[in-house]
């Protein structure tokens, strides 16, 4: 069997072969992924984490010192870290790094290989440095218990044993403790699968036997037994990672205690005097402002969890462009799907409001939609910071996500109306977000109550005609203020007038709005739908 000398070259071959593997392995990687949290991310955590590594050691000079190779790949890993496992990954390129500068001091210097000792020594600090970065809670049955009896094999294996041996007992005790994991740990077992992050070392730990040995090793198909399930309870809303700077020697300890009381799977790992923080929660901000409290915060990422299967491994998107709109009513949603939307819908608790789809909601119909492009119509249903939320999220899974300016599903039938799939992204992004901004938009509402507006006093049934937050129309019913509306918009001109009829209203109204204008605005068009929103009677556009 060949013996390869793991040396500056055969080390970056290595990263560089590791990155390939990854690549092909992510899918099936997500697809075991259910702890901490199923959101089914962990193969693509750790190859942008080591696409980053990569991409620093083949930025640095040009060396034959494979400490300096080493450094570079920790150094890389642990700015472009995503993720839980994408910080363990970083520590154990940290520990090799660690170990490899130790040896070249030693050396006088210079290290030319990584040989059985050394690379032994590597696995033992890994394991250290990763149960410091979990605080030393460590639960059996993760990547840990397969990086301890890798290092374990390493100890074993014994001086004078070839570089090509001692990987070789290593990727095959690695492989036997990720066969154990699901009985050391019943969320695994439950749902059929062994560890995401323990398969994501092993893809690691063969792609290194492939480099040192030239042959890859055998190894069974790691896919679910059955059906994932879903977590019982609802896991935290966000994903939180920054890099802490400028601190004290304590900020790491306070700054844990902390973070455990905001969420859980808190990872802090150390480089000198940076730190590395991650934490799943529902409170983002409050994540970011413990961090702030203790040092320089820098390179914020802020992603949404989300539970289930997810798609995302590079080229892996069915089609090349899709929209995605956020519309309320099923009459709305046929009309969007007809017109070649993917919709989604607020849930039965969000009454036709801003904020009616969450976050993570949103994200997971951004993945459902399979496009490596995709322009979203919120359509007024979605709250800012939720829609920032989803978008970053959106484009660190590699997906081109553009929001669009629609704030009604009346700007979003304007933008949908011109676009183009065929036509250049940012040439189709900006002809749909000028068409949605052309379009003037209110809503018709019925009063629940005597008030005072400023169109005068309102009662109990009067239709109210709303522009912006504004109640600009009040009338006898929702028919009256509708028509009155249609002819305040009308006077700044206008070629056709659009009305959405929602489940509250005469469905008939919209017969009647369309004879009006026929009687008031000759040669205005007229386009009546039963869409079926809830809150607004109806939503009118004129263009």
């Amino acid at each position: 069997m060949p013996d390869r000398r793991l040396d500056a070259s055969a080390l970056l071959d290595w990263a560089t072969t590791a990155v390939g593997d990854l690549m092909v392995h992510t899918d099936e990687i997500n697809r075991l992924n259910v702890f901490p949290v199923a959101d089914s991310d962990t193969g693509t955590n750790m190859l942008f984490t080591m696409r980053s590594a990569l991409a620093r050691a083949n930025s640095s000079s040009e060396s034959g010192d494979v400490s300096r190779i080493a450094v570079a790949l920790s150094d890389g890993a642990l700015d472009g870290a995503r993720g839980n496992s994408g910080i363990i990954l970083a520590q154990i390129l940290r520990a090799v790094a660690e170990v490899a500068t130790a040896a070249a001091a030693k050396a006088g210097g210079v290290l030319s290989q990584i040989g059985p000792e050394l690379l032994a020594d590597a696995l033992n600090h890994s394991v250290t440095l990763v149960v410091e970065a979990m605080g030393g809670d460590i639960v059996a049955g993760t990547i840990v218990s397969v990086l301890q009896a890798a290092a374990a094999a390493a100890d074993g294996a014994g001086g004078g044993t070839e570089l090509v041996e001692v990987v070789t007992a290593v990727g095959s005790a690695a492989a036997d403790a990720l066969d154990r994991t699901p009985e050391q740990l019943d969320v695994l077992a439950k749902a059929g699968v062994v560890d995401a992050g323990g398969r994501g070392l092993l893809v690691l730990l063969d792609s290194l036997i492939v480099t040192v040995g030239g042959q890859r090793p055998p190894r069974r198909k790691y896919e679910p037994a059955c059906r994932t399930a879903l977590p019982d309870t609802a896991p935290p809303q966000f994903e939180v990672m920054y890099l802490l700077a400028e601190c004290a020697s304590s900020a790491s300890a306070r700054l844990r205690t902390q973070l455990e009381r905001l969420g859980d799977s808190v990872v802090i790992a150390s480089s000198g005097a940076q730190l590395s923080v991650h934490v799943h929660t529902d409170d983002a901000g409050g994540a970011i402002e413990a961090g702030l409290a203790q040092g320089q915060v820098s390179r914020i990422q802020v992603s949404v969890l989300s539970a289930g299967p997810a798609r995302t491994s590079p080229g892996s998107w069915g089609h090349q462009r899709a929209v995605l709109a956020v519309v309320d009513g099923d009459g709305a949603a046929r009309l969007f799907g007809q017109e070649g939307a993917n919709v989604i819908s607020p849930g039965p608790e969000s009454p036709g409001s801003a904020g009616g789809v969450s976050a993570r909601q949103l994200l997971r119909a951004l993945v459902d939609v399979d496009a490596a492009q995709v322009l979203v119509l919120p359509n007024g249903y979605v709250a800012a910071e939720e829609l920032v939320a989803t978008c970053t999220a959106g484009i660190g899974w590699g997906i081109e996500v553009v929001p669009l300016p629609a704030g009604s599903m009346i700007q979003g039938l304007a933008a949908l109306a011109v676009h183009d799939p065929d036509s250049e992204a940012v040439d189709d992004a900006y002809t749909m977000a000028r068409a949605a901004g052309a379009a003037r938009f209110g809503s018709v509402r019925v009063a629940t109550e005597k008030a005072l507006t400023w169109a005068g006093t309102c009662e109990p049934g009067d239709g109210l005609g709303i522009a912006g937050d504004e109640v600009l129309i009040v009338d006898r019913d929702v028919a009256a203020a509708g028509a009155a509306l249609i002819d305040l918009f009308l006077s700044a001109g206008g070629e056709l007038v659009t009305v959405l009829v929602g489940e509250c209203a005469d469905p008939h109204v919209a017969d009647q709005l369309a004879d009006h204008v026929r009687r008031t605005h000759f040669g205005v068009e007229f386009a009546g739908y039963l869409t079926g929103q809830r809150g607004d009677a109806l939503l009118i556009g004129v263009e």
